[in-house]
């Protein structure tokens, strides 16, 4: 019965996808020429697709909102305004509750786009565009339960929230910005001088630093690393970083640690990030060179801070 169920719906969408057409286009062209938002409407489980699809279209940049047909009747119709478009969905085209409020949406002017199984309903030929989501069968073997249909209403909300993200040019970043509290929006948003250190946080020496320099620079800023840099027009140019894995491995050879100086035990040309970088990418430099920490650069490649793998846990990049 699963599968039997899975497969009805599969060609449900199949059937869908093939009746899309001109109207399909005219809907999209309408919503993309008004001022206004789209209002979606819906009863019973074609209402809770309604509320699904007004978040996608929100979430995408098309401003939506669902109302309750319903509650409409009772006041609610004052949240549509003249510009808006009113997406109305019902399988069969005759729901008491949308059909009662025809009249008042064509006096309020707005586009009303049908989404509905039915050509030759009651809901279909008082709209200005008709989205057609026939489905042969239900997948409830009584044929009674939405299933088949609600899938197939869905599918064409998708279709028509894409369609209509594709032609506004709508970016990764304009996605992140309706995003801001999720991980989407956190990676793309966050920049790597919102985390990084900086100032008197950054741990640095100059290239003749005698090792125990170095390695109390390392203790006292706790980053597991120093940059090691000279002077150069006002800040600092990198020459090379020192970090905790390179102690270690300079212990194992035996050498005579206090007589060594910053420049010596140095890794030349050390990667780095810049400050306006997002800092996902900071996040994947890491990992790509398995590294724990990263320089950060301003415009002209000088040092102006420091950031590592926990201020990106912390901050739930990664």
């Amino acid at each position: 019965m699963a599968r039997r169920t899975i497969d009805i719906e599969a060609q449900a969408l199949l059937g869908v996808r093939d009746l899309l057409g001109q109207d399909f286009v005219q809907a999209v062209q309408a919503i993309l020429a008004i001022r206004g938002r789209v209002v979606v409407m819906g009863m019973g489980k074609s209402g809770h697709v309604g509320r699904k699809i007004a978040a996608t279209l929100a979430s995408t940049g098309t401003p939506a909102f669902f109302v309750h047909p319903g509650e409409a009747s009772h006041g609610d119709l004052g949240m549509v305004a003249p510009g808006d478009v009113v997406l109305a969905i019902s399988n069969s085209g005759e729901s008491d509750e949308i059909n009662a409020i025809l009249s008042g949406l064509r006096r309020l002017g707005v586009v009303l786009v049908a989404l509905t199984g039915r050509p030759q309903s009651t809901l279909a030929t008082h709209a200005d565009h008709v989205l057609l989501c026939t489905v042969q069968q239900e997948a409830c073997p009584l044929n009674l339960a939405p299933t088949a249909s609600t899938t197939a209403q869905m599918a064409l909300g998708d279709a028509l929230a894409v369609a209509l993200l594709d032609a506004r040019g709508f970016r990764e970043e304009d996605f992140a910005r309706s995003h801001p509290g999720g991980a989407l929006g956190r990676k793309l948003l966050m920049h790597v001088r919102d985390l990084m250190r900086s100032g008197e946080q950054v741990p640095r020496v100059l290239a003749d630093a005698s090792f125990l320099e170095v390695v109390h620079e390392m203790s006292q800023k706790g980053l597991g690393a120093t940059a090691v840099v000279e002077p150069v027009n006002g800040g600092d140019r990198i020459l090379g970083i020192f970090t905790d894995g390179d102690l270690r491995r300079l212990i194992e050879t035996g050498a005579d640690l206090r007589a060594l100086k910053a420049s010596e035990v140095m890794f030349a040309r050390p990667k780095t990030v810049r400050a306006d970088a997002l800092a996902a990418e900071a996040a994947t430099l890491m990992e790509q060179h398995r590294i724990t920490s990263l320089l950060v650069v301003d415009e002209a490649e000088r040092l102006c801070g420091a950031i590592n793998t926990n201020d990106l846990m912390q901050a739930k990049v990664i």
